[in-house]
């Protein structure tokens, strides 16, 4: 394998501080070391993969870079007893993608300590519609349902048109949920309704900004992605006994907001970190994906591009147009 040649998505940094991409040719003896290298059969764009290009040194530190936090793809090699050639495997998460070579290339090597053996009840392309955005779903409405989310309860969908929030309201109404979709794009309505949508909040109706320390109770929970004002409107709309996740900083990293929900009304925000998750409940997500939540229209989530695309999707993830899931195919 010393030798073998592949193709990336390389970014670097040029001398004007500037930062440019595109497709390059490259050698698994650049890839860092690792337990296990795979072959990447599918990857997909995330907004990390989006910061991770344009430079960012909060997400990637030296250049150049191979982003991509997702890969799903099949074990060439392994120096442990925890894989062999020829698995089917998952990585998301940990360093991926972010100071280490990502699944915008057709090779990764990582430890073994960040796989996961893919569930037989999806492919390795469902995997990647799931990717980073489904894994941090799934883990927020697992926090959700372990709190003791009820059966037919109301639910509050944030970002709801991005990769978190499309995959949250149709896993939460394919498990007969009533979700409210936030809709932040005026033409997205009928998406969301297709999607397990009961019904769809425009932004202009939701968010209060007279800064009320409590608004109108109006659901049981909330799955939020946006963070700033919308979180806080959402956990102050949250009935008491509730319960908020957060898994996002896209609107602002900063909130400002009372205790009264907490101490009034019992409201509990839970933060959903998916990058450092423990492997027990990595893998208990990823086996709700492939089983009772793996609902029957994920194909229409997505789209597919292979990396000659990946230059226009990130720019359209930078100017907030994107929707659903984009993934990546690293073998067409």
């Amino acid at each position: 394998m010393k030798g073998k040649s592949y193709i990336g998505f390389v970014v670097r940094e040029a001398a004007d501080k500037k930062f440019v991409s595109g497709l390059e040719d490259l050698t698994v003896d650049n890839l860092p070391p690792g337990d296990v290298l795979v072959r990447v059969h599918y990857s997909s764009l995330n907004y990390k993969d989006m910061l991770s290009a344009s430079g960012n040194r909060g997400v990637t530190k030296n250049y150049p870079h191979t982003p991509g936090i997702d890969a799903a793809g099949i074990v060439e090699q392994c120096t442990t007893a925890d894989f062999k050639p020829g698995d089917e495997v998952i990585v998301t998460s940990y360093d991926l993608g972010m100071n280490t070579f990502g699944g915008l290339g057709e090779y990764i090597r990582v430890p073994a300590s960040w796989v996961v053996k893919k569930p037989e009840g999806l492919s390795l392309r469902e995997s990647m519609i799931f990717g980073t955005a489904g894994f941090t779903a799934a883990l927020s409405i697992l926090r959700l349902t372990d709190f003791g989310l009820g059966d037919n309860a109301e639910v509050l969908v944030t970002g709801s048109t991005g990769g978190v929030g499309s995959i949250a309201v149709s896993i939460l109404s394919h498990c007969g949920y009533s979700v409210s979709a936030l809709n932040g794009l005026n033409d997205e309505k009928e998406y969301l309704k297709g999607i397990g949508a009961k019904e769809v909040v425009e932004v202009q109706d939701f968010l209060d900004e007279t800064g009320r320390p409590l608004l109108r109770e109006k659901w049981d929970a909330s799955v939020d992605s946006l963070g700033g004002n919308i979180l806080t409107s959402a956990i102050r709309s949250v009935r008491a006994d509730g319960a908020v996740t957060c898994c996002g900083n896209a609107v602002s990293h900063d909130i400002s907001l009372t205790v009264y929900p907490f101490i009034l009304r019992g409201v509990s925000l839970f933060g959903i970190d998916s990058q450092n998750c423990p492997m027990p409940r990595r893998v208990r997500a990823w086996n709700m994906m492939s089983k009772e939540w793996k609902f029957p229209w994920l194909e229409t989530l997505a789209s597919e591009i292979n990396l000659n695309g990946v230059a226009d999707e990130i720019a359209r993830i930078r100017t907030g147009k994107n929707r659903g899931r984009i993934i990546v195919n690293l073998q067409g």
